[in-house]
């Protein structure tokens, strides 16, 4: 060969592997806390309610990528968090505001214009938008219907029906790390969604090598356990409000499938070594929602206090992020969707209301969103239609219909929101102003419900 053109060839090397479009790997848990996370609960001391947690695939994704410390979805409920990652809007917006809605065939997402872009594009595991078989944007399918069984659980494979046999999040595992495989080079887009750690959990729900796991270890309370939401009424026969909530057995199933999860985490991590492609690919690690495990005398999501509002969420690409990084700007799951597109150099339909977190990841904290606005629509149970805003230090929740629930925390003075300040006009003031700014520019509809 040529000296001219080697040299040619050693200009364009380098800069083919800088233009390379990434793939896309984002990994979502069905409940999970933020705090559900072994390196969190060891940054937590002695606030920490499981200390003894160990994740070691979380941990190592933290460790080798970024950590969005203050991750939060917008409707705190499983298919419209997951149709809010897909589309990068709100959910009065993408048209899924409850758990029995199927997803827009023809929404727009981060999936479909990825396809439109010359990416392969592949669902695998839960989806969870009501009785829903279609996977919309998605080239390649192997997922199941609603909520799925725990083992040998049928699959709908591109629209046809597939017997499986184990426990459904390592067979959902399986089917991704098989579809990885046959991709070539060409970039791709995938979604792995687990069914852990939804109910119905342990005994016969987990595999043998969890079933045990943590015997004989205790969870700790927290301060908000026996502070009832301002609409709640206790049950007339017993006096509680949620009962098993606090009961130690319930956590430490809860906590067996996390790590099931994240032991698949590993697997697809450990994959992507195996592939050779780990440095070119985003892989974003989160939940649907968070979950309360007692606090607040709950024992699910729906509302917006912090344990169901707030999410783990990790991010690793090699090529663009430094390892290691704790990042405390407020990132959505409006944000997921966005993010992908701008780093794979496609334009952001205007639709998407969230942003682009790349910079953020990068050590860009120059203005960067310093609130947002949550929402709920009252669907099965006692919660109620609600929304609010959460800001970098306080938060404000609003019940249309019931200005006397209205409730209002300062979370620098008081991170378990127990101490209601809505009587305090010069803490409230801003607030209001700040929420009012927020519902006009996500064009929120407030909703009318009569007290």
């Amino acid at each position: 060969m040529k000296p001219l053109l080697l040299a040619g060839l050693a200009l364009f090397l380098p800069l083919q592997a800088e233009t390379r479009r990434p793939n896309f790997v984002f990994i979502y848990t069905d409940d999970q806390r933020w705090d559900a996370f072994g390196t969190v609960q060891r940054e937590q001391g002695e606030r920490a309610r499981f200390p003894w947690f160990e994740t070691p695939g979380m941990d190592r994704l933290a460790r080798e990528g970024v950590r969005f410390d203050n991750a939060f979805v917008t409707l705190s409920l499983c298919s419209p968090s997951r149709a809010s990652f897909l589309t990068g809007a709100y959910n009065h917006m993408n048209g899924v505001k409850g758990n029995s809605t199927p997803f827009p065939a023809d929404a727009v997402t981060h999936a479909s214009v990825l396809r439109e872009n010359g990416y392969r594009t592949a669902y695998f595991g839960k989806w969870h938008m009501g009785k829903q078989r279609e996977r919309p944007g998605f080239d390649h399918a192997a997922s199941f219907v609603g909520q799925g069984i725990y083992f040998d659980c049928p699959f709908v494979i591109n629209g046809e029906d597939t017997p499986t046999e184990g426990w459904v999040d390592d067979v959902s595992t399986d089917f991704a790390i098989d579809w990885m495989r046959a991709q070539g080079d060409r970039p791709f887009s995938l979604v792995l969604g687990f069914k852990s750690p939804h109910t119905p959990r342990g005994g016969k729900n987990l595999p043998d090598r969890l079933r045990d796991l943590y015997a004989g270890e205790k969870s700790r309370t927290t301060p908000n356990a026996n502070v009832p939401p301002p609409f709640a009424k206790p049950n007339p026969e017993t006096g509680k409000y949620w009962p098993g909530l606090a009961d130690n057995d319930t956590h430490l199933d809860y906590l067996r499938h996390v790590k099931g999860a994240d032991e698949n985490l590993g697997r697809i991590l450990d994959a992507l070594d195996e592939l050779k492609i780990a440095d070119d690919t985003v892989v974003v690690y989160s939940s649907d929602n968070g979950y309360y495990l007692g606090e607040h005398c709950s024992g699910d999501k729906r509302m917006i206090y912090e344990e169901a509002l707030r999410v783990p969420y990790l991010v690793r690409y090699p090529r663009l992020f430094k390892a290691g990084q704790v990042v405390d700007g407020m990132v959505l799951n409006i944000d997921l969707a966005p993010t992908f597109l701008s780093l794979a150099g496609v334009a952001v339909p205007e639709s998407m209301q969230g942003r682009d977190w790349s910079p953020l990841a990068k050590g860009d904290t120059s203005n960067w969103r310093s609130s947002f606005l949550a929402q709920y629509y009252k669907e099965m149970g006692n919660v109620p239609t609600l929304y609010g805003l959460r800001t970098d230090h306080a938060k404000l929740i609003e019940y249309p219909g019931h200005s006397e629930w209205t409730e209002a925390f300062d979370l620098g003075k008081d991170p378990y929101e127990i101490r209601n300040l809505a009587d305090e006009e010069s803490f409230m003031g801003p607030l209001r102003d700040e929420l009012a700014k927020q519902v006009k520019a996500m064009r929120y509809p407030i909703p009318e419900v009569k007290p």
